[in-house]
């Protein structure tokens, strides 16, 4: 609480001594997640700049704001972060930010809260993986058009053309994912990971998911999980379990090993991209491919 006090000030600091002489006339637009970033680069274009606080495998639920990313916030003129408590170490400096008229957009404020899946593990009490539900995808895409819209009228056109383009992608998306999908058959759905950051996916697309940490990185499995959830795994014949790039692995390897001290076996069926996308210039590395490689890494393991 004391580091996020000093945070606060330190970037308050900043702002008052903000120099208001832009270097260039582009909307200087900062993002959290990489998920966030690539999806207001596809709709910015080169008309803005933008810059992610995080890169790729930073898990946002345990991010800190470094001395750099504060002097990135005290001179952007539009900020974009998920919400619902997912950048749980950064929601005190947006709250704070905002009630200094400097703009902060949570891109899960246009989706309706009574569809969230409740969480007890986040402050929000929702599960803020929303990224994982492509329709919400969409929601966010059309909130960032109309955010930057507003803050660069003169290339309204421009966001809104992008925009329609960014549509069209999502919706390939889904149709893709759906034909994968439907090749493995449905008792085989069920999706064991490091925590529960899929459970939006395992509600779009019909799997049963189950994390060993619960929705946040923040809460440790304890022995008793890991045996509950061994059992599970032997008694549901589940084929593959998976890591995650944002998540050390020895919670799964301690998993695969418990089933395996009972007799069992079961493979780690690859690593999947949760809470980061991966590297840039990499497919892995934008929302579109991440979603792609994801589930068929989970088909081809599972079948």
């Amino acid at each position: 609480m004391k580091k996020t006090a000093l945070l606060i000030s330190f970037l308050l600091s900043f702002i008052s001594c903000k120099n208001e002489d832009k270097k260039n006339d582009k909307l200087n637009v900062i993002t959290t997640t990489t998920m966030i970033t690539d999806l207001v680069k596809n709709i910015g274009g080169d008309v803005i700049t933008v810059q992610g606080l995080m890169g790729s495998g930073v898990d946002p639920h345990l991010y800190k704001a470094s001395e750099g990313d504060v002097t990135k916030l005290a001179n952007a003129d539009l900020i974009f972060y998920n919400g619902l408590h997912l950048e749980g170490k950064l929601v005190e400096v947006f709250e704070k930010m905002g009630s200094q008229n400097i703009k902060t957009v949570a891109v899960s404020n246009v989706i309706d809260k009574n569809t969230l899946i409740g969480s007890e593990y986040f402050a929000s009490n929702y599960d803020p993986h929303i990224w994982f539900d492509i329709t919400y995808w969409e929601q966010a895409t059309q909130f960032v058009v109309d955010k930057l819209s507003e803050s660069v009228p003169s290339e309204e056109n421009t966001f809104q053309e992008n925009g329609t383009r960014y549509f069209k992608e999502l919706s390939d998306l889904k149709a893709e994912i759906n034909t994968t999908i439907n090749t493995l058959p449905e008792d085989k759905r069920i999706l064991v990971t490091a925590h529960d950051a899929f459970n939006y996916f395992g509600k779009s697309f019909g799997f049963e998911v189950v994390g060993l940490q619960g929705l946040s990185t923040a809460t440790e499995a304890g022995v008793q999980d890991v045996q509950k959830l061994a059992a599970f795994i032997i008694e549901k014949k589940v084929k593959a379990i998976f890591v995650e790039s944002s998540v050390p692995k020895r919670t799964i390897e301690a998993l695969q090993a418990a089933v395996k001290s009972k007799g069992h076996d079961v493979s780690i069926g690859g690593t999947l991209y949760s809470d980061a996308l991966g590297d840039a210039g990499t497919i892995e590395g934008t929302y579109i491919g991440m979603f792609k490689y994801n589930v068929n890494t989970i088909v081809n393991a599972l079948k």
